[in-house]
């Protein structure tokens, strides 16, 4: 996968597997100067790379696990997703859940990259779908 150094973000390191196991690449805030997330507060932090996907791939954003225990923040709209055709520069969306303030600093790790292959289909229209044993039964359904 190609990656692109952009705004300034010469400094900051690659988005990187922070273990041997890792499936998500941690990637850091590129801001200027520190930001502070207030309770319920939501901001597009920049990350200072964009990336060059292969057809039939996305690079999905999601929350990292500690942020979200830790500090209640999280990706608002995870996951992302970065479509194979898209150029600029990648932004997390954070939302702070939590009840106390909370400070990113330039380089903080803000998320986690996940690259995942996608499928496309063509859809056909039809009156009515096979029967299953749920059919439309959800939403706590199944039981607890």
């Amino acid at each position: 996968m190609k990656i692109k150094r952009v705004n300034g973000a010469n400094d900051l390191p690659l988005p990187m597997y922070a273990t041997e196991g890792a499936s998500g690449m941690d990637v850091v805030a590129n801001i200027k100067e520190a930001i502070v997330l207030k309770p319920g507060e939501r901001k597009l932090i920049p990350t200072g790379f964009s990336f060059q996907l292969k057809n039939g791939q996305e690079l999905q954003v999601r929350p990292r696990s500690g942020l979200a225990l830790k500090n209640g923040v999280t990706v608002l709209n995870a996951p992302g997703t970065i479509d194979s055709d898209y150029r600029g520069e990648v932004g997390v969306i954070l939302i702070n859940l939590g009840q106390e303030d909370f400070l990113i600093k330039r380089g903080d790790r803000i998320a986690q990259l996940v690259l995942a292959d996608i499928k496309r289909e063509i859809l056909e229209e039809v009156h009515m779908l096979d029967d299953t044993e749920r059919d439309d039964g959800g939403f706590g359904s199944t039981g607890v």
